[in-house]
């Protein structure tokens, strides 16, 4: 890992302090067995194999036993921060972490710990697009399907139109200045925001979307296990 401080740097933040209830299983989610290894290993080494990111920090919970175990693989390539109650005081966690080594105009990206499929050529596409941009962006992918808007009772009342909307996919990759700025705003102001992009909508930024690959998937339901190591081996990950 390198803690170079040289401006427009890229640094990774891995919020992983979710339990992950929907996985109907004990174990949190990013701990989950995938192709040998622990659904987080896959998702850590796509940014401390990537030779442009800077250092990798991973937010666990206060109570996580398993972290332990899981770092010893990457003992001198991560830095960890302890979570928070929702997402974003976790990514603020985390990158109260790097501020002694990230200048404000360097690019933190933020990606799910349960999104183990990214590729690196999304990363690398994130690099090339946002790199000038004054706030950041976003990975996400088109929307394919027809979207129904119904009823509190499960009436459809409208097929939206699909045309521009957009399924928001990690990472979401921003300036760190401005990212800490919008999260620090919203929580001030009482307002969880689900995602990195919302904060920064919320602060008046600017938001970029970088269309990905749509097998960047999130480890949601025990069905995701068996679709994920497809994938992986698909990209010879496997």
């Amino acid at each position: 890992m390198v803690t170079s401080t040289n401006s427009n740097a890229y640094w990774a933040v891995i919020p992983a302090a979710g339990k992950g209830s929907r996985m109907a299983s004990e174990t949190p989610k990013q701990y989950l067995p995938l192709a040998g290894k622990a659904v987080i290993e896959h998702t850590i080494q796509v940014f401390i194999e990537h030779p442009k990111i800077s250092g990798v920090v991973v937010v666990i919970a206060s109570d996580d036993s398993m972290w332990p175990e899981i770092r010893m693989t990457f003992e001198a390539q991560t830095m960890m921060a302890i979570g928070g109650a929702e997402r974003c005081h976790s990514v603020l966690s985390g990158l109260d972490v790097l501020q002694p080594r990230a200048t404000p105009q360097d690019w933190v990206l933020v990606h799910d710990a349960a999104r183990p499929c990214l590729r690196v050529a999304d990363i690398d596409r994130m690099i090339d697009e946002l790199s000038g941009h004054s706030c950041g962006g976003i990975l996400a992918a088109p929307v394919r399907d027809t979207l129904k808007r119904c009823s509190v009772d499960g009436e459809v009342e409208q097929t939206v139109d699909r045309t521009r909307l957009w399924h928001a996919l990690t990472p979401q990759m921003f300036r760190f200045e401005v990212l800490r700025n919008a999260i620090e705003i919203a929580l001030n102001n009482e307002l969880i925001v689900t995602d990195e992009a919302q904060a920064i909508e919320t602060a008046g930024g600017s938001v970029r979307i970088v269309e990905g690959h749509v097998d960047n998937i999130k480890i949601t339901h025990p069905a995701d296990l068996a679709l994920a190591e497809m994938y992986l081996e698909i990209q010879g990950r496997g």
